[in-house]
């Protein structure tokens, strides 16, 4: 977040260092990036550890329309996704275990079932 004040949503070195290969690259073509993608990183972990607007990020962050901007452009390419799915394989990795599952479990608690008895068809559902 800039040399004013650091947070403790702010990204470590090593955690930058493991999420910059993630983000996308700079565009070959167009205007070129004023902001740094760690600043504006660490402004997004900000928000989404004090639940803030994006209007009220501290001032010492990019400004929020560039922040939201980034935020909303990587949400469209999934570039989250991409991270999440990287990390999680990582960790499964650290912990001495495969990088995909092998198994999933559904219980009714995750899917939703339709109506009890299912639909009703035919004049006697009507009837009633």
């Amino acid at each position: 977040m800039g040399s004013l004040k650091t947070y403790s949503s702010d990204l470590t070195d090593a955690e930058w260092q493991r999420m910059e290969p993630l983000l996308p690259a700079d565009k070959p073509v167009g205007r070129l990036r004023e902001v740094d993608l760690r600043e504006g990183l660490d402004a997004i972990f900000y928000r989404v550890e004090n639940g803030v607007k994006w209007r009220n990020l501290p001032a010492d962050c990019p400004a929020w329309q560039t922040v939201y901007g980034y935020f909303r452009l990587w949400v469209r390419l999934e570039v989250w996704e991409s991270i999440n799915q990287a990390l999680v394989k990582e960790v499964r990795r650290s912990a001495g275990r495969a990088e995909d599952p092998s198994l999933g479990i559904i219980d009714s608690q995750s899917v939703r079932l339709g109506e009890k008895g299912g639909r009703k068809s035919g004049w006697m559902a009507t009837k009633r």
